[in-house]
């Protein structure tokens, strides 16, 4: 996932950066511009210029957010899920309309191209669409008879007030993951988004209230560790789901966990392409250069690791990538046809410039070189080309570690055991794919594997939104994964009710335990 870092650099009082705009936190179904804040600066990284600043809240702040939205929940969550289902159907026809407008945020705050964004804002709208069908999706049980007049039900209800913790690299895409199911079953929602491309969020959760739901249900803090840690140790937060990388991941798990809450909490990813050698090698390639590339790498399912079975199966690929990569069309997020757009941060660049750094240190084969691309106008930009790297071992950290950047590593393998044991043998289990045109290979590649998604000639399996996302190992922490049914179930609690009326009641106390014979 995103290597996300929740402390910020805040401005200065001398700063120049102090003259520019700022993307105010949404609480009440308000914005909100707190007087003596902190701030951290959002950059347009096909630029590099500050374009806003973004408020960073104070615990103080949180606690008054959690308090709104607590006073927001009876009303929301006591309402029936058809009217909550009401106020999602017009939400996601607002989010439709304002498609390009939102996918134009996500593209001068994070970097990806308008294409790719608009996409993110499809997927996103999916989970929405999903959550439009709460009415079905909380019904209960009910057993008739199960013993002399008792009878038997289970319902499900909201939790409270919920929280979401999310990363840069899809600014609407996961919250809509979390607050979509979240808000259809009832609950009052505390998004804190990357401070890196707030915009976005914030746009969404005004189509939210315009759609008709209650001001204070779905609120929007920008912030930094001290937000984070406010929301993850409030006793009035009920869950937290989380996105971002392994290291903060387990913090988010281990903190909220000991504070009596509910996790989802999702980390960092190693996700391997398996190519056999009867893959079809243009089906490869072009799966390789979107799924490696797209969105510059910055992606929690991107494939990072090309695991070829054999030495002619590796050059075959490596001399077809080398050609498609001399045409990547690498330039602004806005640019008309571009492929793929800059790094989300300068400093974000450099770590995974870094990467390459280390990578020829390791002794892997430098195939192709990004470090030496360059967008003409746009020279401050923080982009990187397409990287290749071949012969690259499971020793070496550019296998081991999470790079989220445009660096693709091909790792040779005898033969499909072995490839099977390098990506069952990885921390991470977020993600793997096997191109193949066997059957039987395709199958017990399947079963064996011990990752949480999993592709079959489809380079980036991430479920749609009726199923649920979530990996393996260090990948993931917590028992329930994000949307589809097990979004349900998180931000629910079960109650299981045993009824029984006056006709029929024996009198006379028992002391035996209840055998319903």
């Amino acid at each position: 996932m995103a290597t996300q870092s929740i402390s910020a650099t805040a401005t200065s009082a001398a700063s120049p950066e102090l003259q520019l705009p700022v993307i105010d936190h949404f609480v009440g179904g308000v914005r909100v511009h707190p007087p003596g804040s902190r701030y951290g600066v959002v950059y347009n990284p096909s630029t590099g210029v500050a374009a806003h600043r973004v408020p960073l809240a104070s615990r103080a702040f949180v606690e008054d957010a959690i308090a709104n939205a607590l006073a927001a929940f009876p009303q929301w969550g006591g309402a029936s899920p058809l009217r909550r289902a009401r106020v999602l159907f017009r939400f996601r026809e607002l989010i439709e309309r304002h498609m390009d407008e939102l996918a134009g945020l996500i593209s001068d705050e994070h970097g990806k191209v308008f294409s790719d964004a608009r996409g993110e804002v499809q997927r996103g709208l999916e989970v929405v669409e999903f959550a439009c069908g709460i009415p079905h999706l909380m019904k209960g049980e009910y057993s008739d008879g199960v013993s002399n007049g008792i009878d038997m039900y289970s319902l499900r209800q909201p939790l409270g007030v919920v929280a979401g913790i999310t990363p840069f690299n899809f600014p609407a895409m996961v919250p809509m993951w979390m607050f979509a199911p979240a808000l259809a079953c009832g609950n009052a929602f505390i998004l804190k988004p990357s401070e890196k491309d707030p915009s976005c969020p914030v746009r969404i959760a005004e189509l939210f209230v315009e759609a008709g739901g209650p001001a204070g249900v779905f609120n929007i803090v920008h912030g930094d560790k001290e937000s984070v840690d406010t929301l993850l140790t409030d006793s009035r937060i009920q869950a937290v789901s989380f996105v971002g990388s392994t290291p903060i991941a387990r913090y988010v798990y281990a903190t909220a966990a000991a504070h009596g809450k509910r996790v989802q909490s999702m980390g960092g990813a190693k996700n391997h392409l398996v190519v056999m050698p009867d893959a079809d090698m243009n089906q490869v390639t072009d799966a390789l250069m979107g799924a490696a590339y797209g969105s510059a790498g910055e992606r929690c399912m991107a494939i990072s690791v090309a695991v070829t079975v054999g030495d002619a199966t590796a050059d075959d690929l490596i001399d077809r990538l080398k050609a498609r990569i001399a045409t990547l069309k690498v330039g602004p997020s806005r640019a008309t046809g571009m492929e793929m757009g800059p790094l989300v941060t300068a400093e974000h660049r450099a770590r995974v410039a870094s990467y390459i750094e280390l990578g020829e240190r390791e002794g892997a084969c430098l195939v192709v070189d990004g470090r030496s691309v360059s967008v003409a106008g746009h020279e401050d930009g923080y982009f990187l080309g397409a990287t290749l790297f071949d012969r690259v071992t499971a020793a070496m950290r550019i296998y081991k570690e999470e790079i989220f950047g445009p660096v693709l590593c091909i790792v040779r393998a005898r033969d499909f055991e072995e490839a099977l044991a390098l990506t069952n043998d990885h921390e991470f289990g977020n993600g793997v794919a096997i191109f193949t045109r066997d059957g039987d290979s395709a199958r017990d590649f399947v079963h064996r594997v011990q990752v949480g998604m999993v592709g079959v000639n489809v380079p980036i399996p991430v479920p749609l939104a009726f199923y649920s996302f979530g990996g393996w190992k260090q990948s993931a922490f917590g028992d329930q994964n994000q949307h589809g049914m097990d979004g349900v179930r998180f931000f629910t609690k079960l109650k299981t009710v045993t009824s029984r009326w006056p006709a029929g009641i024996r009198s006379g106390s028992e002391f035996v335990m209840p055998t319903h014979t």
